[in-house]
């Protein structure tokens, strides 16, 4: 059996280093070869699991430093179909990869915007007069360097080795303990075998729209989970792109929505809210230092 799994490209991404890791780990633990399909988008990534193109898609959703990865959470909402199989959770250590003899001939830096955001006090002290480019991602710009020499990208040294390009800065995000939370998502519901465990899951994720901004519309959904005890790991507000005030909500539980306590939870929400999407109930997988 081989499976395809779509992900953020070009090669040397993040999201390909976590994806390999995904692959490398359904290998071994469950005998099942994957295939890797690069997309120029996290929202195609997502779009290609939809359409049938792919059978998984490897996406991130957060990071320590810089927060949520706000194009995953709006695709998810719009994509009714797909499910969270499984979390990922891998380091993150930025490089400034350029063919320019030293900082002071660097002009333009190019990577994805959460990168940039992730070393932006480090740009500031260091190169605070060059031009910032963001890209769809951390590799994207790569393949120009060579030719421009007062250019540099920010990615990771796993992609500097692929391109055969020097770094000429290394570990240059604002803060070492950098994390980002990646989702394995497929059609349909949760199948065990794309599963860390076959325990029960140890978060579930949400999503909901409120019928009516009044006072105290988002404090009575949240009650329902402190009353049976039932913690919030993240909350996230986003825009509905309908009219301006008007907010969707993601949550993270860290409860199995099978257990009976989330399933009285989850039948109370439905009278407080306008439209409610249960993403997934998972597992955590984390994924060891990379250098």
């Amino acid at each position: 059996m081989t499976l395809s799994i779509a992900h953020l490209g070009p090669p040397g991404t993040y999201a390909e280093q976590a994806t390999i890791f995904y692959a490398n780990w359904l290998s071994k633990s469950r005998a099942i070869e994957a295939r890797l399909c690069p997309y120029p988008s996290i929202s195609q990534s997502l779009q290609a699991v939809a359409n049938g193109q792919a059978q998984l898609a490897v996406v991130p959703v957060e990071n320590s430093i810089e927060g949520s990865v706000t194009t995953t959470l709006d695709t998810l909402w719009q994509l009714d179909s797909l499910r969270i199989q499984l979390a990922l959770v891998l380091p993150i250590a930025h490089m400034l990869i350029s063919c320019a003899s030293n900082l002071d001939s660097i002009k333009t830096v190019y990577s994805h915007p959460q990168a940039l955001a992730q070393c932006q006090g480090w740009l500031e002290r260091f190169l605070p007069t060059i031009q910032i480019i963001p890209s769809n991602s951390t590799t994207e710009a790569l393949q120009r360097l060579e030719q421009e020499t007062t250019t540099a990208a920010i990615a990771s040294s796993r992609a500097a080795q692929l391109y055969k390009l020097p770094i000429l800065a290394s570990n240059i995000n604002d803060y070492p303990e950098n994390f980002t939370r990646f989702w394995v998502v497929s059609q349909g519901e949760v199948d065990a075998g794309y599963q860390a465990t076959r325990a029960p899951a140890s978060h579930t994720s949400l999503a909901f729209s409120m019928p009516a901004n009044t006072p105290g519309a988002l404090v009575k959904p949240l009650q329902i989970f402190a009353q049976l005890g039932i913690n919030l790991s993240r909350i996230e507000s986003r825009p509905t792109k309908r009219s301006l005030g008007e907010y969707l909500f993601f949550v993270d539980l860290e409860a199995d929505a099978k257990e009976a306590q989330m399933q009285s939870a989850l039948a109370e929400l439905t009278t407080h809210t306008e439209i409610l999407k249960i993403l997934g109930a998972y597992n955590v997988l984390p994924i060891a230092a990379v250098t």
